[in-house]
């Protein structure tokens, strides 16, 4: 008997898209086992017309002109712009995006990335008969692309997305809240932090300070870690560099007064963030919902103007963490939290009251749902 085929849509455009794909495809496995096969395609890399296949190279040059972004997601977002540009766009889309459905025959398509969701639809036209699924992997300032009524599914990760999605006129029924999708290595118990910090090497006796900017070390990274090293806080800083490789040598270079560790791109994440007492980071969807299901209060330093807008705001209303987009406000607001434990303690609370960490598993239970394997979830 031929086992049920998912097709997931994704992009390189930033690692979110992927690292959500690999979530949900690992919590198929973990849900259902080899009862369902799945495979992965990059809608940009493998199937756009040029120079639309180069996205995922040019992204982290686009987000270097922050206003640029900005301006380019605000004049676009809007229900009626949107639809004005996914015409426009059509001519150039439309013949791959049939090509791409062609070469990959599935049960259930997941779409990943508000791009590949609309020209799929597309392609796939009235009489599809496969259910199409939407996973909005943008948690609060979802952009107006991401909602296609022709879509039968539209899994969103917070109640600001889902009222977003109403706005853009998505019927009510078809909008769930599930979370951010985040691997099973998140969702394991925080455990010892003492042992933790030991198996590390990293200092038992200060509060630890994690400082990452995503898996391109993107953001003023290094500027925050020295204003970190000269505020005379008794704190011992964890700085990841990710891929940025020329970040990783000038932090390595420097001589640091504070015990400080430094790191390229690691899969070691999930221990680090149950290690730390406070993450310091850009605003990137995942990372909070990560150091949301550790406990860890964040301080958040940059953000990618329009779609990460929302979620400092997020963050704010949650108070799960704070705005700090100077080093000295990151200072000012460490300077807080160790002087006043209990205020950080709150923060913590509040981490774990906001958290998420079936995510992952709801979405591939609303998958099996549509092949048969189980029923749908209620949420």
């Amino acid at each position: 008997m031929r086992k049920p085929h998912v097709l997931f849509l994704f992009s390189d455009t930033g690692g979110g898209h992927r690292s959500a794909t690999e979530a949900i495809i690992e919590a198929i496995g973990l849900e259902f086992g080899d009862q369902m096969t799945t495979e992965m395609v990059d809608v940009f890399r493998d199937y756009a017309p040029v120079p639309f296949n180069k996205m995922p190279e040019l992204y982290p040059y686009l987000v270097k002109a922050p206003q640029l972004w900005k301006a380019g997601f605000y004049i676009s977002d809007g229900r009626k712009r949107a639809q004005v540009l996914a015409s426009a766009l059509r001519p150039y889309a439309a013949r791959a995006a049939r090509r791409l459905i062609e070469n990959h025959p599935s049960d259930v398509i997941v779409g990943t990335h508000m791009v590949a969701n609309f020209v799929s639809l597309w392609a796939l036209g009235r009489g599809r008969k496969q259910p199409f699924i939407t996973v909005v992997t943008d948690a609060v300032t979802t952009h107006a692309l991401w909602f296609d009524h022709r879509a039968d599914l539209i899994l969103v990760p917070t109640e600001y997305a889902r009222q977003r999605a109403i706005t853009y006129a998505m019927p009510p029924h078809k909008v769930k809240v599930v979370g951010q999708p985040v691997s099973e290595r998140y969702c394991s118990p925080i455990g010892d932090k003492r042992a933790l910090r030991q198996k590390l090497g990293w200092p038992v006796d200060k509060p630890i300070v994690l400082l990452v900017g995503g898996g391109e070390g993107m953001g003023p990274l290094a500027k925050t870690a020295y204003a970190i090293d000269a505020s005379g806080l008794d704190v011992a800083l964890i700085a990841v560099a990710g891929r940025n490789t020329r970040l990783q040598a000038e932090l390595e270079t420097y001589s640091w007064h504070i015990p400080t560790r430094i790191y390229g791109f690691t899969r070691d994440m999930p221990d680090f963030m149950r290690a730390a007492d406070v993450l310091v980071t850009k605003a990137g969807p995942g990372t909070i919902a990560e150091a949301l299901i550790a406990g860890l209060p964040m301080i958040l330093y940059a953000r990618l103007p329009g779609q990460e807008d929302g979620n400092v705001t997020f963050v704010q209303k949650e108070r799960v963490g704070v705005w700090a987009p100077r080093p000295a406000r990151v200072v000012n607001t460490l300077r807080s939290w160790i002087e006043n434990p209990a205020l950080r303690e709150q923060f913590v609370e509040n981490c774990r009251r906001a958290a998420r960490p079936e995510a992952s598993r709801l979405i591939a239970r609303f998958i099996g749902a549509q092949v048969g394997l189980c029923e749908e979830p209620q949420v």
